[in-house]
């Protein structure tokens, strides 16, 4: 041990965190400590004031601090279209790239029979309500290209088929900019099945 048991278990928290091993928690954990006043402690109460604040959204999951959330509150997006993500970091980053601007329905995972994830774990039924409303006409899967999230988005394709919905995934390929000796297999085989005609 190289510090108090404070200042360990600061490390060991933060390497928790996605992208944080030991290392890079040691460095964190220094880094906020050499600064406490304008870091540490305006750190510790930003996050005392979210852990008390945030909430799922009982209407699509998303995280926010009210509910409905802000984009199920926005009468400027298209109530026909819903688009299902795993975790509300996918929603976050299909709203990054302002390309979509219907609602959204976050699972909460995917199909996993190795993890012991069922239909019951994830917000499927919920979706399927939600598919039954005169106002929707088309549900995009946007799904992980993993094993777990195709098979997820077949077991969801399943349960709309009498939903009276269009039930649509994202496109799988060869990305903007993307060389194809760079591509795993998967990607390339996913580009060549849904290749097209060319305008």
């Amino acid at each position: 041990m190289m510090a108090g048991g404070e200042i360990e278990r600061l490390i060991q928290l933060l390497a928790k965190l996605p992208g944080l091993g030991p290392r890079s928690a040691r460095r964190a954990a220094l880094a906020m400590l050499k600064r406490r006043d304008t870091v540490m402690l305006p750190l510790a109460e930003a996050m005392e004031a979210v852990a008390a604040a945030v909430l799922n959204c009982s209407v699509c999951g998303n995280l926010d601090t009210a509910d409905p959330c802000a984009l199920c509150r926005d009468s400027n997006r298209d109530q026909r279209i819903i688009c299902v993500v795993e975790d509300v970091a996918d929603l976050w980053a299909l709203e990054r790239s302002g390309a979509f601007r219907g609602r959204y329905h976050v699972l909460g995972g995917a199909l996993s029979a190795f993890q012991g994830i069922g239909p019951d774990d994830l917000s499927i039924d919920a979706l399927v309500a939600r598919a039954r409303d005169a106002a929707v006409s088309e549900i995009i899967l946007a799904l992980n290209a993993t094993v777990e999230g195709q098979t997820t988005a077949h077991f969801i394709a399943e349960k709309l088929a009498k939903a009276g919905v269009v039930v649509t995934h994202l496109a799988h390929g060869v990305p903007m900019g993307g060389e194809l000796d760079y591509l795993d297999d998967g990607t390339l085989t996913a580009a060549l099945r849904a290749r097209r005609a060319v305008a």
